[in-house]
């Protein structure tokens, strides 16, 4: 009877024991769970100033309408040319892939750079008009219009916003519009400020004026 009752006694020690063991071991990998998640970091994200970035496009479009840039995206299929943006002569055409047609190819007279003396042929080496299924037209749109068409990748030629910026930022053909060959006007404002203020448009949100 004596060694039932310390052997019954063991058991119930040991089932204690036990216990204190569970017990202990899901306090521990409770005090050692992970923190809870943070916050999405969306949610911490800078808002965005619609207003800054209204203005920051408004200040950029005077350089979207200019003759050095709005030549080269007419409403019709015939390039630009001159301060008053008028129709190319020779009756030139911008063709499928933006770059004339037939023996009136824009290579023909638009060379790899700026022919020299004063309104000569400005050059490059990829001088063309946007294709005809993605004409990207400046002339004509108004701010709301052109800030519309620019943030559309169904309208821009399949651009994101960064690449928008990238191609602004590092296109020789947008950079031409800085150096037109003697005898041009150039952009109303440096390239540098055109880049910052199309960036900050961008980075506030790219709000529509």
């Amino acid at each position: 009877m004596s060694r039932n009752r310390s052997i019954k006694t063991s058991w119930i020690v040991w089932t204690i024991a036990a216990a204190g063991l569970v017990v202990g071991a899901c306090q521990a990998s409770k005090d050692k769970a992970p923190p809870p998640m943070a916050a999405n970091a969306a949610d911490h994200a800078p808002a965005k100033d619609e207003a800054a970035s209204r203005k920051a496009f408004l200040a950029a479009y005077p350089v979207f309408m200019h003759a050095r840039c709005m030549n080269c995206h007419p409403a019709g299929d015939a390039p630009l040319q001159g301060e008053d943006s008028r129709v190319h002569m020779q009756n030139v055409k911008r063709g499928v892939d933006g770059r004339g047609v037939n023996a009136m190819r824009c290579a023909n007279c638009h060379q790899v750079g700026n022919t020299p003396g004063a309104n000569m042929p400005p050059g490059n080496p990829n001088w063309r008009l946007p294709p005809a299924n993605m004409k990207m037209v400046f002339q004509g749109k108004s701010p709301s219009e052109l800030a519309t068409q620019l943030k559309d990748p169904a309208q821009n030629g399949g651009m994101s916003l960064e690449r928008l910026l990238h191609h602004i930022t590092e296109d020789s053909l947008v950079l031409g519009g800085w150096d037109p060959g003697e005898g041009r006007s150039k952009p109303p404002m440096s390239h540098d400020d055109f880049v910052r203020n199309v960036k900050a448009w961008i980075e506030q949100g790219a709000a529509i004026p």
